[in-house]
């Protein structure tokens, strides 16, 4: 009379082993879950324009001329945790760059950067790297007078008060967007290469 019995209950022990087995892996995923860091979430940011600038060096007969613009916007959801799912955008107003009073009335007109028909520049990340340390690579596309270019960035982060500031730097070829067309497009008289600079500072930016 054994047997029939154990044949009976052995249906029911493999089903509580069943019950017991999925309890476990439940437990131990909710375990996980708890663990696991909450996925970082890119957020708006707004720029501090007062803390914030762009310059510029050119060269004019190997005289070096600083440069600055005085309005320009940023847009960006910026997340150092996340810089893969951020997105970097920014306008520079032409029509603001400030050299000199000689100088500035030449940078409006066509042979340079025809702010009546291209009044600003502008730049859109297409993608982000973190490096470490607080440092960044930006890659995306600067378009200056119509025409885009593929550019690549380093930023470095650092972060304050509640605050987070951008710097960094590149070298434009002013030829390649058509600045200085005609005459001067001889680079004896005005060096094809500029210095860009900028330091952007930034409120609603997630701590590293």
């Amino acid at each position: 009379m054994t047997a029939p019995r154990a044949q009976t209950l052995a249906p029911h022990a493999r089903r509580r082993r069943a019950l017991w087995a999925g309890a476990a892996a439940a437990l131990a995923l909710s375990a996980l879950q708890a663990l696991a860091p909450t996925p970082a979430h890119a957020v708006d940011a707004t720029l501090v324009p007062a803390s914030s600038e762009i310059t510029f060096v050119a060269k004019q007969f190997g005289v070096p001329l600083n440069g600055r613009f005085k309005r320009f916007a940023v847009k960006t959801n910026f997340n150092p945790a996340a810089p893969q799912t951020s997105q970097i955008a920014f306008s520079v107003d032409l029509a603001s760059a400030a050299i000199n009073a000689e100088t500035d009335g030449e940078l409006a007109k066509p042979e340079w950067f025809n702010t009546p028909k291209f009044p600003s520049a502008s730049f859109q990340s297409t993608a982000i790297k973190a490096l470490g340390a607080g440092k960044f690579e930006v890659a995306g596309k600067l378009a200056i007078k119509g025409t885009p270019r593929e550019l690549t960035v380093p930023v470095q982060i650092a972060q304050a008060n509640g605050l987070t500031t951008a710097t960094g730097g590149f070298t434009l070829k002013r030829l390649d967007f058509k600045v200085g067309e005609g005459e001067w497009a001889d680079t004896s008289m005005v060096a094809n290469e500029a210095q860009v600079k900028f330091k952007l500072v930034l409120q609603g930016v997630p701590a590293q």
